[in-house]
């Protein structure tokens, strides 16, 4: 057993000490503000305050674990071991900076609080980030310095418990759309017909009036394709399918289409199925509850995972709104256009509210990679490289890699053949 001695227990000390030493590092602890008790423990213990009491394993205290709300903070980046940190702990520290202050910036979303300019759907732009600005928004730094600090304390504790986690892969396939062209309906059929002749898309009407004649099958309609790859290569995945009305960005199906309720049906007797919640329901905690329910009703099982649509995260109220609808899993921490750990980790982890200073019970899977942030690369070679970077990272910790692709884009061959991309990642994950 690890105790931490502190001069205050807090919320958010608790919070990120539990899941850097039992989430990531599967280490069990204890706190105490009590000297007597700390300097009579006989194992493995930390000090975490101003001042160290003796010669004792001693890290500096940032401020920030130890207040309430947001305030405004000065980072200033420094190298650990050629590892960008913050918040420098001074020379007296065992570690050059406050890995939990640092640790709790990044998975608290801290920066999201602060004044920032969100783009045309309402979200936090990655270019506003400390981990892209400085360089390390590809590299899982929570874990990262996690391991460290665990080298640090074996060095000092060659006794010390610890359990390793392995490396796990998670594939996120992302249904908004689940038909390019069928199960439509007579006027959105005819709608779409008319603008693509207006517009001269000769091949699109060519492929609708096959799709329509069953002369050949809808380009997004890969779902027993990507069931045997994922089958075949023993790959966890999770459907994600939105069940919406029709809006100015919700462009699925028709809920009532039998043929749409049937193929989630199919899906569901494979693979985990879980909510895609609309653009419609991002504030409108009623609409997101009666999506959950009408999913629910069609795979006759309880929906407890959920994506936002366009990854849309409004830091705390989403994830108040997901509690509310009695989500338990999250997985839309991540950025649409760039690759990378938007909150500096592989490891899922709780969400914690800042302006209530409560961790809430809901779990957030963070993903790393993104087909539209790959569709931005020219090459395909070059597209499997940066996967394999990112793969390569989270290996080296043993955390979670989480894909996103949607249907959409594996069934469009227009800039280059998608499932044959997707089908090589998938092979990285197997060797």
């Amino acid at each position: 057993m690890l105790l931490i001695y502190t001069h205050k227990i807090t919320p958010r000390l608790t919070y990120i000490m539990r899941h850097i030493f039992v989430n990531i590092l599967g280490v069990e602890l204890d706190f105490t503000t009590k000297v007597e008790e700390f300097i009579k423990h006989t194992g493995p213990k930390i000090t975490y305050t101003k001042q160290p009491l003796q010669n004792e394993f001693f890290v500096r205290g940032n401020e920030l674990l130890f207040e309430q709300g947001i305030n405004d903070i000065e980072l200033n980046i420094a190298v650990w071991e050629d590892i960008p940190c913050f918040f420098q702990a001074g020379e007296r520290s065992n570690l050059p900076f406050d890995i939990f202050a640092a640790s709790f910036f990044l998975l608290s979303r801290y920066e999201e609080y602060l004044p920032h300019v969100k783009d045309i759907h309402g979200r936090f732009s990655p270019k506003d980030s400390i981990a892209f600005q400085n360089g390390f928004l590809q590299k899982p730094v929570v874990d990262i310095w996690a391991l460290k600090l665990l080298d640090a304390l074996k060095e000092r504790f060659p006794d010390l418990e610890y359990k390793n986690k392995s490396y796990d892969f998670i594939s996120v396939i992302d249904v908004a759309t689940s038909h390019c062209y069928a199960n439509r309906g007579v006027i959105r059929g005819l709608a779409g017909m008319l603008m693509d002749i207006g517009t001269f898309k000769l091949k699109r009407v060519y492929d609708r009036i096959a799709v329509a004649l069953n002369r050949q099958k809808d380009p997004y309609d890969n779902y027993a394709e990507l069931i045997a790859l994922h089958k075949k290569y023993n790959v966890k995945c999770n459907f994600f399918f939105q069940y919406a009305d029709y809006s100015k960005y919700d462009k699925n199906v028709s809920t009532n289409s039998i043929k749409f309720k049937s193929l989630i049906k199919y899906v569901a007797d494979y693979v985990p199925v879980s909510l895609a919640a609309s653009y419609s329901s991002f504030s409108d905690l009623e609409l997101l509850k009666k999506e959950k329910a009408n999913l629910e009703v069609v795979i006759n099982r309880p929906v407890n995972n959920c994506k936002m649509r366009y990854n849309r995260v409004d830091v705390p109220q989403t994830y108040r709104n997901l509690i509310a609808a009695e989500f338990t899993n999250d997985y839309t921490m991540g950025y649409t256009f760039e690759l990378g750990f938007r909150a500096g980790t592989c490891t899922p982890f709780q969400f914690y509210d800042i302006p209530l200073e409560v961790k809430q019970p809901i779990k957030v899977h963070p993903f790393a990679i993104h087909d539209i942030s790959l569709s931005k690369i020219k090459k395909d070679q070059e597209v499997l490289r940066q996967v394999q970077l990112i793969t390569n990272e989270v290996s080296k910790v043993n955390g979670t890699l989480i894909t996103m692709f949607s249907n959409e884009v594996l069934g469009n061959n227009e800039d280059r053949d998608w499932m044959n991309v997707y089908t090589e990642v998938i092979k990285q994950q197997h060797v």
